[in-house]
């Protein structure tokens, strides 16, 4: 991570663009002029968050040509903005069918990331939303993809092939945790992550994804504090959570991050306790996904200015 003395006012806190989509006119969003991602960026600026992640599931950097990247930057530039981290989406590196490309890509990411002062890629096992989960209400609520156990192996290798680069490059690579991924437990990511064994791999405990699944699942307090050690980047997002013993039904719904089933400020300051020192990525579904991902940057800065004036790291 930078040499940089952490304050509230300069950590990295970033807007997930996954609200945008990732097409316009009905073409990608990567082959659209170069003021479409403009009046997307400028959206941001103006809610007062200067820090964007580039999702690959919103504009996929690894698939721009060196002259489009180019353009990117100028753009990111012209409207005031950095990168607080880069992050991808849906994007397995041991899928059947797309792994290979994937791992590519990861690759390309960590080249450029240094040279937009990313410090850390995030990279995960979930894979592309099932006909059932596109047409879901929430697609949380449909079963998804479930790893497979036998690939394992293949996925410990690549991680480490990747955390190597990452290294090399002087950055961090992250992975996210998601239900019934490798890494889809709070066990099984400490787990994975010591099968991998890198100092330049840790852990996104983007515990959203699982508080919002209705089935039974560990406390967050637990979970937190199992993988907060190890963690390097956190995208992080809210949730109610509610449960009938009686009927067994449970609920979910998006919040902002103070509002929601996970005590943020408590957390937060327990990773700080932990030596945290990560970016932040902050995500929303559903409603004004933009508008509450600004009230949960400037959230994040409360809480961290309140941390570190006590010292609680």
């Amino acid at each position: 991570m930078s040499d940089a003395v952490l304050t509230a006012e300069n950590w990295p806190i970033g807007a997930n663009m996954l609200s945008f989509g990732n097409t316009a006119d009905g073409r990608p969003l990567q082959d659209a002029p170069s003021t479409v991602w403009a009046s997307q960026l400028r959206q941001v600026k103006q809610l007062g968050v200067d820090q964007i992640d580039p999702t690959d599931a919103w504009l996929p950097l690894a698939k721009l040509s060196d002259e489009r990247l180019e353009e990117f930057r100028r753009v990111l530039d012209g409207e005031g903005l950095t990168l607080s981290s880069i992050s991808m989406t849906r994007s397995s590196i041991v899928d059947r069918e797309h792994g290979d490309d994937h791992l590519r890509d990861a690759h390309r990411f960590i080249d450029i990331a240094p040279s937009f002062g990313v410090t850390v890629v995030n990279t995960g096992f979930m894979q592309p939303l099932t006909p059932e989960q596109q047409k879901a209400i929430w697609f949380w609520l449909e079963d998804g993809h479930h790893d497979d156990p036998a690939l394992r192996p293949l996925a410990i290798e690549r991680v480490r092939e990747l955390g190597d680069h990452a290294a090399r490059q002087g950055i961090q690579l992250s992975l996210e945790m998601y239900e019934d991924t490798y890494v889809g437990t709070a066990d099984e990511a400490v787990a994975f992550l010591a099968d991998v064994d890198h100092d330049a791999v840790g852990l996104n405990p983007d515990l959203g994804n699982l508080v919002r699944l209705h089935r039974d699942v560990e406390p967050w307090e637990t979970m937190f504090e199992k993988v907060l050690p190890h963690s390097n980047f956190w995208h992080i997002k809210n949730y109610t959570r509610d449960y009938d013993p009686a009927t067994g039904a449970y609920f979910s719904s998006p919040v902002p991050l103070k509002y929601g089933y996970v005590n943020y400020r408590k957390v937060i300051r327990q990773a700080l306790d932990v030596g945290y020192t990560g970016p932040f990525c902050c995500e929303h579904y559903g409603s004004d996904s933009l508008g509450v991902i600004a009230e949960n940057v400037h959230y994040i800065r409360q809480v961290l200015s309140s941390a570190l004036a006590e010292g609680t790291k």
